[in-house]
């Protein structure tokens, strides 16, 4: 098993009696469903239905003073720390950024010998392991603990990528996509049955009408990896943008349904020139929803 602190996750704690149904009404995902020991994906999203910032959150245990800790990107902690301050309004919830004393640490490949404090499974994919939220200077104990190789955060980038889960600011930009766009729907990051939220109507409307076009998506390099951000072209027309690479695996966010038409055309797919293709080519074909008149 291996294990690394990620120096780019934050902590904020939102807690006081109102929290629940306070974030439950702002977020993507069902905070009812939380409990101790468990995790949810999910975002804050803006009314027009755009990713403000996506993170992980779990309860506290009541030992530990309750309330609830999301895992967030450390650079977008601050802001999303003030976001929830601005919805909070007369509810009785109390919003601290811990970033500066608590942090992610992500174990992989292998089940954990010991499940510590504030620790839980990565609710998007079980291949991406599990998370404990420690301070950084408890990083090797809590690696002993489980039974992990501490290693480089790189390591765990490379993970991610080959398990095909985008980050944001690197595989799509906040303020910018979707969460259809991102696999949040395929990530259980949208809970489509639970009440409203920020950005819901959108959401729930290009679920219901099968309207994404555009989706991150696992790629093969045959060979140097383009830059992040490159266009990816087929023949002359453009049909995505790179996103984060790792060794000869990638993320790339694409318009599915031209990049389905490159291939049945036979062309190449490219980046700055240099070639790649689709690991799973299927991705890119559109399911037909049923609707209902």
């Amino acid at each position: 098993m291996k294990a690394a602190f990620l120096p780019d996750r934050g902590v904020i704690k939102v807690s006081g009696e109102d929290a629940r149904n306070f974030l439950n009404g702002l977020i993507t995902t069902d905070v009812e469903q939380l409990a101790p020991g468990l995790a949810r994906f999910g975002a804050l999203l803006t009314p027009q239905g755009k990713i403000i910032v996506d993170f992980l959150i779990t309860e506290i245990p009541p030992g530990h003073g309750g309330g609830f800790l999301i895992d967030a990107p450390r650079a977008l902690a601050k802001g999303l720390a003030d976001k929830l301050g601005f919805y909070k309004l007369r509810a009785k919830v109390v919003v601290e950024n811990l970033s500066d004393s608590l942090g992610v640490l992500a174990a992989w490949d292998g089940e954990p010998a010991a499940i510590p404090d504030l620790a839980f499974a990565d609710p998007r994919n079980p291949a991406l392991g599990w998370r404990v939220l420690i301070p950084e200077d408890l990083k090797q104990k809590l690696a002993d603990l489980v039974g992990a190789d501490l290693v480089d955060s790189s390591a765990y980038e490379a993970h991610r990528i080959a398990t095909g889960v985008p980050r944001g600011g690197l595989d799509f930009m906040y303020g910018d996509a979707f969460p259809h766009e991102t696999n949040m729907d395929r990530l259980h990051g949208v809970d489509f049955d639970k009440g409203c939220y920020v950005g819901q109507e959108v959401v729930s409307r290009m679920q219901h009408r099968g309207t994404a076009r555009t989706r991150t998506v696992k790629i093969i390099l045959d060979g140097p990896s383009p830059e992040t951000g490159a266009t990816i072209q087929a023949g002359d027309k453009q049909v995505g943008t790179m996103g984060s690479t790792a060794g000869d695996k990638g993320l790339a966010l694409v318009r599915i349904d031209r990049v389905a038409d490159a291939i049945d055309a036979g062309l190449p797919l490219t980046a700055g020139g240099l070639a790649l293709h689709l690991a799973e080519p299927d991705a890119v074909r559109i399911t037909p929803k049923q609707t209902v008149a």
